[in-house]
């Protein structure tokens, strides 16, 4: 198959740990061709298909950090011409990826497969998406307002607060029973009533991490990544400098997986990665989905063969339809 990646730049990866990287290997592997794009280089003409039009083929080199890869062919190409088209761009979830979800879209309309759906990915911004199932989250606030802020934090105690498009734990703030700053914090979050934000009460099990649990298909891997804060950090998030430790799931884990997973699926979320603490969600990751290669370092279990398969069976039933 030709799978087409739209990411970030390839350049900027660090493929000991990187996500997309251990996709592109087993793809590989199997024989795939793989071509790449930035979100950037799609550009659709009336009259016309959309297209990479800086679209890269690469061969992986098998050696280290700056030259994994190699380029052999560069050129535009037609989406509907691959086999199957991967959106691994990372947040922030703007307007500018928005926008890429609709090219994508229009690529859909042309023939293209694309993985995930762009609208389903529209549907679910990864903060957002929790709202849909209040039974599995903890008491969880979205507002603009200072005062629903303040409202929260005294019935609650402790809380947490975040911007609705950051990622690896950027512009998360925790505010404890005295108040400290909640103030300023709602202000600069909010910037003073004019951005929406999320509040969540603070859940003490992030002691025992921040579990990320990766559902393919519609099913589970047996295995989550438990992203443990070190020292004073609040956040567990690896990019926040969290320690990952790969763990099977529990049985309430799993529960949440079997429940959430065949849903989202159906939705063509082919790749899904749950954030929970203790026994509760706390965000639905949708974009790029990641940690592939500390769970397959840790406990052996091959993530990216399985994401491979469920792919190559997607792209197989699509074909059929």
């Amino acid at each position: 198959m030709k799978l087409l990646f739209v990411a970030d730049p390839i350049e900027s990866f660090k493929t000991y740990k990187d996500t997309t990287f251990a996709m592109m290997r087993e793809a590989a592997r199997r024989g795939h061709t793989l071509q790449v794009c930035e979100p950037r280089d799609l550009v659709w003409g009336r009259g016309s298909r959309v297209v990479a039009r800086r679209c890269r083929t690469v061969i992986l080199t098998g050696r280290e950090q700056a030259d994994w890869f190699a380029v052999v062919a560069k050129g535009e190409v037609a989406l509907a011409d691959t086999d199957a088209v991967l959106m691994r761009k990372d947040p922030p979830f703007d307007a500018e990826y928005i926008y890429a979800t609709h090219l994508l879209q229009q690529a859909e309309r042309d023939g293209a497969r694309v993985f995930n759906k762009p609208s389903a990915l529209r549907d679910h911004p990864e903060k957002l998406a929790i709202l849909e199932f209040p039974e599995w989250i903890g008491p969880t606030l979205v507002t603009r307002e200072a005062e629903a802020v303040r409202a929260f934090h005294a019935e609650h105690g402790d809380i947490i607060l975040k911007p609705l498009d950051g990622m690896g734990g950027m512009g998360i703030f925790r505010v404890g029973p005295d108040g400290l700053n909640l103030g300023s914090i709602t202000e600069t979050l909010t910037r003073d009533g004019s951005t929406t934000v999320m509040v969540q009460r603070f859940l003490p099990e992030i002691v025992h991490g921040d579990k990320r649990i990766l559902i393919i298909g519609g099913v589970p891997v047996p295995f989550c990544l438990a992203r443990i804060p070190q020292g004073s950090e609040v956040r567990g998030n690896l990019a926040a400098g969290g320690k990952g430790v790969a763990q099977p799931l529990s049985a309430r884990d799993r529960e949440i997986a079997e429940t959430l997973g065949p849903v989202l699926a159906a939705r063509g979320l082919l790749l899904i990665g749950l954030d929970v603490i203790g026994d509760c969600v706390t965000e639905i990751n949708v974009t790029s989905p990641t940690c592939f290669q500390e769970i397959q370092q840790q406990t052996g279990f091959d993530v990216a063969a399985v994401f491979v398969d469920a792919l190559e069976a997607a792209v197989a039933a699509r074909r059929a339809a």
